[in-house]
Order: structure tokens, then sequence, then C-alpha cells
């Protein structure tokens, strides 16, 4: 199971966590966040994907973005059709992974996501709150009973160290579940990421029978 972990802001706790190897380390480029970047992201090693994060914005903006800091996959939060995620994939030069969010609660339909399962490479499950992403809270999990498709899903939302246990216990389904995305429940403020406590929780991560 891979990690990931988003709205990375300042040079230094970028290389500070980088350090300990996440699997992606994501970048919000939605001015309106809190934990907006627009800065310099210094040189990681080599395994970290870098992830554009994006909300309702241009095809054109997406391209700058990744040509200017040389991403490896493209996250988007807003509501981006079918038809777009086709038009920029045809756009981009090189292969890089999509993944499409989708804010999920108990009264989420599943069926909404069947069209665009041709078009990404994952998908993603946050908690619907009222920013997209980063609200700090779980989902119900269960709800993941009705979700049929085989396209493999980040699970992100509220997830901490206090997660792991729950963690576990839904990797043992059948659920294609890709990874874990984190963020504000490692965070000093927006942005600024604890190291140790990402540490302990990486350490704990990959020593767990996922």
């Amino acid at each position: 199971m891979k990690l990931k972990i988003c709205g990375m802001k300042y040079p230094e706790n970028i290389l500070e966590v980088g350090a300990l190897l996440p699997d992606y380390m994501g970048f919000i480029f939605w001015e309106k966040s809190a934990r907006y970047f627009n800065g310099t992201i210094p040189e990681l090693i080599g395994t970290i994907k870098k992830v554009g994060v994006f909300v309702n914005q241009t095809q054109e903006e997406i391209l700058e973005k990744v040509v200017k800091y040389n991403l490896q996959a493209i996250q988007l939060h807003g509501n981006e059709s079918v038809e777009f995620l086709l038009e920029l994939k045809t756009k981009l030069n090189k292969k890089i992974e999509l993944i499409k969010v989708f804010s999920a609660d108990n009264d989420f339909d599943f069926e909404i996501t069947k069209p665009f399962e041709s078009v990404c490479d994952y998908f993603l499950f946050d908690t619907k709150g009222k920013l997209p992403g980063g609200n700090g809270t779980t989902f119900d999990w269960t709800i993941l009973k009705k979700y049929k498709s085989d396209k493999p899903f980040f699970l992100s939302g509220g997830i901490g160290i206090n997660e792991l246990k729950a963690i576990e216990e839904i990797s043992k389904t059948n659920l294609p579940i890709y990874g874990i995305d984190v963020n504000s429940k490692f965070e000093i403020e927006p942005g600024l990421k604890n190291k140790n406590l990402f540490s302990n929780f990486k350490r704990k991560f990959d020593v767990a029978n996922f």
C-alpha cells in the first residue's frame, strides 16, 4: 500500500518529510487553499512522485505547473468532467498519473465514478466537507462496501496515527485500495508538517500487515 502526504509548502519541511520516503508528495496549486504552493520544490529523492493538486483550473494552468515542477501526477479535486480529463491526457507529452477525487458521505453514489474509470489511473475518496480537502475528518469507510469497481483508489480524509488499526482492517477486504493520503492530522500549521509525528506514523505503516 502506498503512502501519500499532501499539502506541502515549506522547502526545509519538504526535505525533512522527503527524507522519510513517502511514495507521493502533494503540492496544492489552488490559490484559495491555506496550503497553496507557489515556491520552489527542492530536489527530492527520485522514488517520490510529485503530485499537483488542482480545483476546477484550466488545462493551460495545469500543464504549466506540470512542466515547471516536473510533476509525475495530477490530482483533480473539483468538478472536472470526463471530457476534461480526456483532453488533458491528449495534451500531456509524457506519462502522468491522473487521480480523480470524489468527496464521499453516507449518501454518495458510486455510480458517478464509472465514466471516469477509463480516463484516470486512480480515484481518491475524501471526506465531503466545506473545503475540497484538508478538512481533518474521516468519512464512514463502511460505505466503500458499495464500491464494485476494480479501479484502484487512495483513501483520504482525516487519517492519522489513530486510524492505523482501521486501515489494517480495511486492507483485509477485497477493496482495491492503492494507497493512503494524509495531510492535516500531521500539521503544526497549514502546510507545515510535524516531521516526528509523520516519522512515527511511517514507521508503523511500513511494518503493518497491509
